[in-house]
């Protein structure tokens, strides 16, 4: 199957969620990332408004605000054909269709913060495997801001965490040399770990199961 028509697939699958079962997922996917490091350690955290079925982090956003961390928004670089920027989204920030036609914050260079200082990413995806590979929608647009994290390994920051419904997973996704994996996937049925990290090891998480590869069952709640 090509990327294309693995892309046609998942998008219909997700397009054919109903609305109740978005946001019981959406419900979920918060509640196994909310008590994890990788987000009780976030100040800075970046997000995205869902576009076309995907996975809605809106719980996620209520439980960070709740928490007093700032949240950002991507916003199509002007100056740069695929490169994103993080502009902060309060809840009076005023939304405008970028050229997708996805909202955004109005781009005010001042308010931009340099990638290398968010701490905590959420993206969106069409698929993606244990190994951390993402299949998004073609743009590049993640791979491109956030490719000093190849280039640079002593770069820690920031974490990558995937967003999306658990049979969006496929058992394995081509890598070109310019993904960059992500640290970790969110679903609605608990996080997976894709790669090693400090924040992902063991001794950090109160799971006695949770490591590298590992379905971490610690958050897992009856929905």
């Amino acid at each position: 199957m090509t990327r294309a028509d693995l892309r046609r697939q998942l998008r219909a699958r997700r397009l054919a969620l109903s609305y109740a079962e978005r946001a019981r997922h959406a419900r979920a996917m918060a509640r196994h990332l909310i008590h994890h490091p990788l987000f009780t350690a976030a100040r800075r955290i970046a997000v995205y408004l869902p576009d076309r079925g995907e996975a809605d982090p809106g719980p996620l956003v209520r439980a960070a605000r709740a928490a007093g961390k700032d949240l950002y928004l991507p916003v199509l670089a002007p100056i740069h054909p695929r490169r994103l920027w993080f502009v902060a989204w309060e809840p009076h920030t005023p939304l405008i269709p970028n050229r997708f036609g996805i909202p955004e914050p109005p781009v005010r260079r001042r308010r931009c913060l340099p990638v290398r200082h968010l701490d905590l990413v959420i993206t969106p995806l069409v698929g993606f495997d244990r190994r951390g590979n993402r299949l998004g929608m073609g743009g590049g647009f993640y791979d491109t801001t956030f490719s000093h994290l190849n280039r640079h390994r002593h770069w820690r920051r920031p974490h990558l965490v995937g967003m999306a419904y658990a049979f969006q997973e496929v058992p394995t996704l081509p890598h070109e040399p310019w993904d960059v994996p992500l640290h970790g996937v969110v679903t609605e049925q608990g996080l997976i770990t894709c790669r090693p990290h400090p924040a992902l090891d063991t001794q950090d998480c109160p799971c006695p199961t949770h490591g590298p590869v590992n379905l971490c069952p610690w958050a897992n709640t009856p929905d």
